[in-house]
């Protein structure tokens, strides 16, 4: 045992040290072998001492946390849409926010019995929208790519892990799937602009799939541009995108020929998503 340590006086310190409650709650729960969500656990055993290995596990994982470092990168797991995801420092954490682009997808798949749908997730990372989905709706085709390929085994590895039946593919944008047709093209693609400050606060997370040129939409314009290739008459893209660029990325769709334009709000009520129906003509 440790020297003295117990759980309650362990979460105090970290508190005066500035650590976030709940950050330290599940790093603790996590050094201590335990899920990081039981935090009634440690209230019922916030008089307990702390094992020696769990105190040095603990002392590690708020130092790195100091240090910038994402809670789910040191737990290795990040719940999403109802799964619980493996990440690490090679793919970025599934934000909530992306929850709404699944929401969306999801209510434009064609319903069940009208044949399988067809969807694809442009720059998956982890995997989190294209899992999600096939979760959720079993009927469809699900495809998914990326151009790292470290991300895209982090994607696969979860969706072994998971049984879910989602295929990848590996390249830039539309090109990873070259003459394939899906009803629904979804991605959240890297849309902060270079140099931007809240970039200090993301050191640890991968930049290339964060930052897309000086105004962060090189990589929507992109996939704005070849995704009617990929597209049937009456079929979607769905863009996330940051928290000022919903005017712009709509302009972008308007111009490309897309139609039905409209963007969704996240949980701040910040439009994070737009999409708009592609009519036919190419």
């Amino acid at each position: 045992m440790s020297d003295g340590l117990f759980i309650r006086s362990t979460l105090d310190l970290a508190r005066q040290e500035g650590l976030d409650r709940l950050d330290a709650q599940m790093l603790l729960l996590h050094a201590l072998g335990r899920s990081p969500h039981d935090r009634a656990w440690l209230i019922a055993h916030d008089g307990d001492q702390m094992p020696t290995e769990a105190a040095a596990r603990w002392e590690q994982l708020q130092r790195r946390r100091q240090a910038g470092e994402p809670v789910a990168y040191l737990l290795g797991e990040k719940e999403f849409g109802g799964l619980t995801l493996n990440v690490d420092a090679r793919v970025l954490v599934p934000r909530p926010d992306t929850e709404v682009l699944v929401e969306w997808a999801l209510e434009l798949l064609p319903t069940p019995g009208t044949g399988a749908p067809r969807l694809l997730d442009l720059g998956t990372g982890s995997g989190a929208i294209a899992l999600t989905v096939a979760a959720r709706r079993p009927d469809a085709q699900v495809t998914a790519t990326d151009a790292s390929a470290d991300a895209l085994a982090v994607a696969e590895a979860n969706a072994r892990r998971l049984g879910l039946p989602v295929r990848f593919a590996h390249g830039a944008w539309l090109a990873a799937v070259p003459g394939e047709c899906f009803h629904v093209i979804a991605s959240n693609p890297p849309y902060i602009a270079e140099g931007d400050p809240h970039l200090a606060a993301l050191t640890h997370e991968p930049v290339s799939a964060l930052t897309a040129g000086p105004d962060g939409l090189d990589d929507i314009r992109q996939i704005v541009a070849q995704a009617p290739a990929s597209l049937p008459p009456g079929g979607w893209l769905l863009l996330e995108h940051g928290h000022d660029q919903a005017a712009a990325v709509r302009e972008l769709l308007a111009a490309r020929g897309f139609e039905a334009i409209s963007s969704r709000r996240d949980l701040a009520d910040i439009a994070r998503c737009t999409g708009g129906l592609w009519p036919g003509a190419r």
